[in-house]
């Protein structure tokens, strides 16, 4: 079983949540085949443990060009909360619906957590 977030934790994730469905909003009108995006992250370990994942409809959306803007607004938007996003080349995860239908028969949840594993070693040493 998870252990339960702090308050703290509860009110950096609702900031986060809230910076990042700005920025969904913006890549939904901006961006061809942008789906939804998510988020998780080891509060032991912010900002440096912060992954998202950005959706597209199918695998060929997910491989384009808009890359680098859609890490200039994932970073913008997470300053404008306090959350420094240092490594959005290494945080900022692109999937797709056609992957997961593939590979996860559709199931997110599953899919992410699987997915969990990805996420940026700690900067602390051993």
């Amino acid at each position: 079983m998870a252990k339960a977030k702090s308050k703290t934790e509860k009110k950096i994730d609702n900031n986060i949540r809230l910076a990042l469905t700005a920025a969904c909003d913006q890549f939904l009108e901006d961006i061809p085949g942008f789906q939804w995006l998510t988020h998780q992250a080891n509060y032991t370990n912010f900002p440096a443990s912060l992954m998202i994942t950005c959706v597209f409809d199918t695998e060929e959306s997910s491989n384009h060009t808009n890359k680098p803007k859609i890490y200039k607004v994932i970073q913008s938007k997470l300053l404008k909360i306090g959350v420094k996003f240092k490594s959005p080349e290494r945080q900022v995860m692109f999937d797709s619906e056609e992957a997961c239908t593939h590979e996860d028969d559709g199931k997110w949840n599953e899919r992410l957590e699987r997915l969990k594993g990805r996420s940026i070693p700690k900067n602390r040493p051993e």
